[in-house]
């Protein structure tokens, strides 16, 4: 399938066909981002939102342009909207020092970090999660996923579902407390 036939496809709902759209640009929009950003991870996020862009906004492209420019404008713009705000946000350096009148002394940053048992715990728990999320309907789990693991707005969710904000709610509720059930047969809750 060409790529004129997945745009087409993507825009009629086809989440297959966009996912083939984001394989074929993933990595030259994530290069982009990187070279602006300058950093990895902020750069993978800077991608994914730039596909997230996309995948809402396919309605409004018209083929004037080839893909790859609208794509990679839309990653521009993302990376841009970053710098501005990170310009607004002055950033410091853990390892920088501090100069004062009497020299320069270096950082002491108190080990904040819980110990060992802690995060196995923790990391049981994120387990145990997991797992009770990949026991519910295919619904409620993308549902949850939505909602609670990606924070996506009910609206959001509502537009990509093509339901009511409403229903969305009704649907997270309900999903949310089978959720529950399940982590209490699994111990996690007492209650």
């Amino acid at each position: 399938m060409n790529e004129a036939e997945l745009i087409h496809k993507a825009q009629t709902g086809d989440v297959r066909a966009f996912e083939q759209l984001v394989e074929e640009y993933q990595q030259s929009v994530f290069n982009l981002a990187y070279r602006m950003i300058g950093n990895h991870e902020d750069a993978a996020d800077m991608a994914q939102e730039a596909f997230i862009k996309a995948y809402f906004n396919l309605s409004k492209f018209k083929g004037n342009s080839k893909f790859s420019t609208w794509i990679y404008r839309i990653a521009t713009n993302s990376c841009l909207d970053e710098i501005k705000k990170r310009k607004k946000t002055p950033t410091y350096s853990m390892s920088d020092s501090i100069e004062i009148e009497e020299g320069e002394i270096t950082r002491e940053i108190e080990d904040k970090s819980s110990n060992i048992e802690e995060n196995f715990e923790r990391e049981e728990q994120l387990k145990m999660v997991n797992k009770a999320i990949g026991r519910l309907q295919e619904n409620h789990r993308i549902i949850i996923i939505m909602r609670d693991v990606n924070n996506m707005s009910y609206e959001e969710i509502a537009e990509i579902l093509k339901c009511s904000t409403g229903t969305v709610k009704s649907r997270i509720s309900r999903a949310r407390t089978i959720l529950h059930d399940f982590l209490k047969e699994d111990g996690l809750f007492k209650n």
